[in-house]
């Protein structure tokens, strides 16, 4: 059961978060950015997020089997390079512990992404774990049906 609904109980910081969604949906390749946001919320177990996403990917042409792969993206076939580092990068920054991000994951994407597009990447993975810790803490379901 939900324990708290954010958006009603606090628009405001709920806004500011729609805000940065906003921004990386604008500004953040779409395939990539579903690909993040399903990673993401696969390490953090918010199966509010990982429905949303994989739905929302499929919708816009995904294929299942990559979705379904991004459990197993390093051994999986079925990503480029930039969706690799996009990977790689997520993870590191999902697990993001005392040692933060290593030069080599860092390294890898800033060869495939530009500043610009590195800092976007950057501020999508940061997103959409503060959405994941905003779902999982209040305990949001997935619609039962859609």
């Amino acid at each position: 059961m939900q324990r708290v609904n954010a958006a009603e109980v606090a628009p405001e910081a709920y806004q500011a978060v729609l805000g940065l969604e906003k921004y990386v949906r604008t500004n953040v390749d779409h395939t990539v950015l579903e690909l993040v946001k399903l990673r993401a919320s696969m390490l953090n177990g918010c199966s509010f997020c990982v429905d949303m996403h994989s739905r929302d990917a499929l919708g816009a042409g995904e294929s299942s089997r990559r979705l379904f792969a991004v459990a197993a993206w390093r051994e999986a076939p079925f990503f480029d390079e930039r969706e690799r580092t996009a990977l790689a990068l997520t993870d590191a920054v999902t697990r993001l512990g005392e040692h933060g991000v290593t030069d080599d994951v860092w390294d890898a994407a800033a060869k495939v992404w530009s500043e610009k597009e590195l800092a976007d990447l950057v501020m999508a993975i940061a997103t959409i774990n503060v959405w994941n810790r905003i779902a999982v803490t209040t305990r949001t379901q997935p619609p039962l049906e859609v």
